[in-house]
């Protein structure tokens, strides 16, 4: 009995001690820790961001494209020709290997 009059008082509290154990271990521990977790999640989060990114750009190209193509005929008939490989009756088509 004598240890225990040395010891602080709150340090004798079970439940202080066991709320703090169980605390370092759901931080620095668990699978589902709170610091790994947060900076996976932080790493997708900005993967995410970036391809959010990339798609709004890439919308905004076809907007543009799709607004060339329904304003000029000229343009429709050469990416038709591009895209699809399409012809006229008298043409013949020759492919490159790419």
């Amino acid at each position: 009995m004598k240890l225990l009059t040395n010891i602080h008082p709150i340090a004798k509290n079970k439940y202080l001690l066991t709320a703090v154990i169980f605390a370092i271990w759901m931080i620095f521990f668990d699978t589902q820790d709170v610091i790994t977790t947060h900076f996976k999640l932080r790493k997708e989060l900005n993967q995410l961001e970036n391809s959010r990114k990339y798609y709004l750009g890439q919308i905004e190209d076809t907007k543009k494209e799709l607004g060339q193509l329904k304003s000029d005929p000229a343009t429709l008939e050469k990416y038709a020709r591009e895209k699809y490989r399409m012809k006229k009756d008298n043409e013949e088509l020759f492919i490159a290997a790419e």
